[in-house]
This record gives structure tokens, C-alpha cells and sequence, in this order.
């Protein structure tokens, strides 16, 4: 029994993206874990980490705003703005770093965008890849696609889930019913 419980504890940290720390790592205290993760605004990422202002215990937020090239011309130009959140809440007593991600979508329509045409939001383990590419001469005179726009979600939460991890605490992501 004890096995198949193991198993399943496994299976339930690979869906939630639960990551632990090298053995030997030893955990830092709560205000060095913050200071930590406050100290990625400085480095060379494209998120935004402050202190939440929310009453449901979040105690961090990581926020990342883009715009992806627009489409189009004139009344009929499209322009796709994204907003993705990392809500991060630290638990001393496991030593673990839970977060949960919040994402909204909205397609702006005009030039220059004025009408949201559509919405789309989304909470939980947030999973996401978009690019966009197109062909260009290289100095060979061959053609070859180069790559012009890229939404990666694991690009923001990597540098998150490395300073927690770094500090020897547990980078544990929630379900959208668990937070």
C-alpha cells in the first residue's frame, strides 16, 4: 500500500509541476525567501515582483504584460494583450513556496485598439506557448524563418521556481479549487 501511495503522491506532483530542492540544500528563512524572489526584478527577466495587496494570503505577485504583434489594417486591426499572473503564497511550517497562476487574454479591435472584442481568463497550472515567425533573406540570399513573438509561460515561472528552489524550499503549484 505504501508503495502505490508513493506512486500516487508522485503522479499528483508531476501534474501540479511540484518541484523539490538538491538534497543537502538548507532552507533559508521566510524573509530571505522573499528578498529572493524580490530580487528577480533586477536581473535581466520581463516580470514584475512586488508584494500582494490581495486579503487571501497571498504574500507575492509575479506579474508579466504583453502585447502580441498586431494584425490587420485599419478598423478591422487585431492586437491579442495578455496578463499573466503568478500568485505566490509562502507556508514556514512545510518550507514550500505555493503558487498558482491567473491569466487574461482580450482581443482589441481599431487603430488604435479601442474595442475589446473578446475575454478569456484562466486559473490554475497555467500551461502556455505562442510564437509567431516569418520569412526573412538571410545574408546568404537564402530564405529562413526567424522568429518575431514568443508567449512562454515557463520562461516567467522558471526564474521564480529557481530562487525558491536555490533557497531549499519547495516549489508546490495549486489546482484552481486549492488556493
Amino acid at each position: 500500500m505504501g508503495r502505490l501511495r508513493d506512486k500516487i503522491n508522485r503522479f499528483r506532483d508531476d501534474l501540479s509541476r511540484t518541484k523539490y530542492p538538491d538534497s543537502g540544500v538548507t532552507p533559508l528563512s521566510p524573509a530571505e525567501v522573499r528578498d529572493a524572489l524580490l530580487a528577480i526584478n533586477g536581473s535581466d527577466v520581463s516580470i514584475s515582483v512586488r508584494g500582494s495587496s490581495r486579503s487571501d494570503a497571498a504574500t507575492l505577485l509575479a506579474e508579466w504584460r504583453v502585447w502580441e504583434p498586431a494584425w490587420g489594417s485599419a478598423r478591422s486591426r487585431k492586437q491579442l494583450e495578455r496578463k499573466f499572473h503568478v500568485w505566490m503564497r509562502l507556508d514556514p511550517a512545510k518550507c514550500e513556496v505555493q503558487s498558482i497562476d491567473e491569466q487574461w487574454k482580450v482581443m482589441w479591435v481599431g487603430d488604435p485598439p479601442k474595442f475589446a472584442v473578446s475575454r478569456e481568463h484562466g486559473r490554475g497550472q497555467i500551461f502556455e506557448v505562442s510564437w509567431e515567425s516569418e520569412f526573412q533573406r538571410g545574408s546568404d540570399g537564402r530564405r529562413r524563418k526567424v522568429e518575431t513573438f514568443r508567449f512562454d509561460t515557463r520562461l516567467m515561472k522558471k526564474p521564480l521556481r529557481d530562487a525558491v528552489l536555490g533557497a531549499g524550499w519547495i516549489w508546490r503549484g495549486l489546482g484552481k479549487n486549492e488556493w
